[in-house]
């Protein structure tokens, strides 16, 4: 059996077929209603009605989030080398 599966995707009032892996369904189909979730916002509080806009702004704000998100997951590496300095300090005290 193939592991591989075609769907069909409506993004802005257009359809788009994919081949994915099944694996991966449930993620897309879940973007893709985020996706539309996010234009139907835009198009009910802005005057925007142009498709490429919307898409734009959604594009924009889904990239805004995962910048935060990776902004906020970084580990400074000189921050965790003083502390790994310290706890080597004190394990050396203990050990002498």
């Amino acid at each position: 059996m193939s592991d591989l599966l075609k769907i069909k995707v409506n993004l802005a009032d257009r359809v788009y077929p994919l081949t994915i892996r099944r694996d991966e369904e449930e993620n897309i189909r879940k973007a893709a209603k985020s996706i539309d979730a996010i234009l139907h916002k835009y198009e009910d509080g802005y005057a925007v009605r142009d498709k490429q806009d919307l898409l734009a702004m959604c594009a924009l704000q889904l990239a805004s989030r995962l910048e935060k998100i990776h902004t906020d997951h970084l580990v400074d590496g000189v921050e965790v080398g003083k502390q790994l300095d310290k706890l080597a300090i004190k394990l050396k005290q203990a050990i002498d």
